[in-house]
């Protein structure tokens, strides 16, 4: 899909070059750590891969591997892919492809997918199809594990659509991941803080 709107590929690789990379905690999201830790996501239920688009500089990808998920990790930039390499450990069933998220296809359907960076990174035009893309990768009832970034802008109440980070408000994500198609929990939901005053909204959705 050709990309119209929003950050190029060589953006993203100018920014893993340079080391400027405010959205990277340096180091694993707590929520992942915490989903883990309660047996919510755990490689034995799981029982398949599980995909971490938008990878970035693979923390998540690296903690995975680590405690024995199937893993594969997507990026567009190849600089951004050289690094999450680096972090896998040795013999682990983990791989990390350089890939445009609105074209690729696993080889087969996915237990499940880890989404924390990849939707808030791309722009609002394109949403559509991710969320398309991501229905396709997924078995039934795989599950996709999302934290939607709350950053909201002061310039968005007068129509101005603003990121990366895109703001993931709560309206639109179920409006994008619509229940007849996802089951969404009950509200509410855990709230992780990030940087610049941002937040995640850690919901686990079941595709129908």
């Amino acid at each position: 899909m050709p990309r119209m709107a929003g950050p190029t590929i060589d953006f993203w690789q100018q920014r893993f070059l340079s080391g400027e990379m405010p959205w990277d905690r340096k180091a694993t999201s707590p929520q992942l750590l915490a989903w883990i830790d309660s047996g919510e996501l755990e490689p034995a239920s799981l029982n398949g891969c599980i995909a971490v688009p938008g990878c970035g500089s693979g923390h998540e990808v690296a903690t995975l591997a680590e405690r024995g998920f199937a893993v594969v990790g997507l990026d567009f930039a190849p600089a951004a892919v050289a690094i999450a390499r680096g972090r896998l450990p040795p013999q682990a069933a983990a791989q990390v492809l350089q890939a445009d998220v609105l074209d690729w296809l696993p080889d087969e359907p996915l237990a499940a997918v880890y989404e924390q960076t990849c939707l808030c990174a791309l722009h609002p035009d394109h949403w559509q199809h991710y969320a398309a893309q991501l229905q396709r990768w997924l078995r039934s009832a795989g599950r996709l594990f999302a934290l939607f970034m709350q950053a909201r802008r002061d310039d968005a109440a007068r129509g101005l659509v603003q990121g990366p980070p895109y703001h993931c408000d709560i309206n639109a994500m179920r409006a994008l991941f619509p229940a007849q198609a996802w089951h969404w929990p009950k509200p509410p939901y855990e709230v992780t803080a990030h940087g610049a005053g941002w937040a995640e909204l850690a919901v686990v959705l079941t595709r129908r």
